[in-house]
C-alpha cells in the first residue's frame, strides 16, 4: 500500500501541469488517443523484446506526430483523432493476440495494477515525473502564451507547433509512467479531472498547476484507501475519487472565486 500511494502521488503531481494545458487548449481527447496507443506500444515491445517503457513512449509519440501531420488535410480534429486512436488500440490487441509465445494480462495495462507496483516501477515513475516536471517548467512560458494566443506566440518569437510537441513528448512521458497505476483507459480521466476541478477554485494558471496536482494527490490516496474498504478495483476508484472532487469543487467554486 505504501508503495502503491507513492505512485499515485507520483503520477498525480506529474499529470497535473500537464492536465492544465489539455484542459486549456480543449484537447482530452489527444491524451485519450495518445493512452490507446501505448497499446501499440507494448505489443511492439513484446514482438521485439523491447523495454516497455521506450516502446510506449515512442509509440505515443509516432500518435502525436501523425495527429500534426495530418491536421488540415481535410479532416475534422475530433474525426482524426477517433481514427487514429481505436486504430492504434485494436492494432496493438490484435499484435499481442498474434504472439503465440507471450502470455499477457492486459488488464493490468486496460485498467492499471497499481498494486503491483515494483520498487523499480516506483523509481520509473518518480524519474519520469520528475522529466516531466522538468520539462514543463522549462517550457511553461512559452506554452502558455502558444496556448492563449498564437500570433502573439508567432511575434514573440514562439513556434506553436513546436511548442505543441513538447507538449505530446510531457504526454508521452506521462503514459508511459501511468500506465501501470490507472491503465490506458483511465490514464485520460486523470489528466483531465484534477485539472478541470482546480480551474473551479484559481485564477491564475500557476496556482491551477499547483491546485490541480493537490486534486490529484488526495484522489489517489481517496481511491486507494475507498479500494481497501470496499475491495474494488484501485485504478477506477481513484478516478471515482477525482470525480468526486470534481462535482465539490464545481459547487464550491464559485463561491470561492466570488470573494
Amino acid at each position: 500500500m505504501v508503495r502503491a500511494a507513492l505512485a499515485g502521488v507520483g503520477v498525480a503531481i506529474a499529470a497535473a501541469p500537464l492536465g492544465c494545458f489539455v484542459v486549456w487548449r480543449r484537447m482530452a481527447y489527444l491524451g485519450e488517443a495518445t493512452a490507446h496507443a501505448a497499446v501499440l506500444g507494448v505489443a511492439l515491445a513484446l514482438a521485439f523484446s523491447l523495454p516497455f517503457l521506450p516502446a510506449i513512449v515512442a509509440a505515443a509519440l509516432a500518435m502525436g506526430l501523425t495527429v500534426t501531420l495530418l491536421r488540415g488535410k481535410g479532416f475534422a480534429m475530433d474525426t482524426l483523432l477517433g481514427v487514429i486512436a481505436h486504430t492504434a488500440l485494436a492494432a496493438g490487441l490484435v499484435t499481442v493476440s498474434l504472439l503465440a509465445d507471450v502470455r499477457l494480462d492486459l488488464n493490468a495495462f486496460l485498467f492499471g495494477d497499481i498494486l503491483a507496483v515494483t520498487k523499480s516501477d516506483l523509481a520509473t515513475i518518480w524519474i519520469g515525473g520528475a522529466l516531466i516536471l522538468g520539462l514543463m517548467t522549462w517550457r511553461w512560458s512559452a506554452l502558455l502564451v502558444a496556448t492563449l494566443n498564437p500570433d502573439l506566440a508567432y511575434a514573440s518569437g514562439i513556434d506553436p507547433k513546436r511548442e505543441e510537441m513538447w507538449l505530446t513528448l510531457a504526454m508521452a512521458l506521462v503514459v508511459a509512467v501511468a500506465i501501470k497505476v490507472v491503465g490506458v483507459l483511465l490514464i485520460a480521466a486523470l489528466l483531465v479531472i484534477p485539472a478541470a476541478g482546480a480551474r473551479s477554485l484559481v485564477k491564475t494558471p500557476e496556482a491551477m498547476a499547483y491546485c490541480a496536482a493537490v486534486i490529484g494527490t488526495l484522489a489517489a490516496l481517496g481511491g486507494l484507501w475507498g479500494a481497501y474498504l470496499a475491495d474494488t478495483p484501485a485504478g477506477p476508484s481513484i478516478v471515482c475519487a477525482a470525480a468526486i472532487f470534481f462535482v465539490a469543487t464545481a459547487l464550491i467554486g464559485p463561491m470561492i472565486r466570488k470573494d
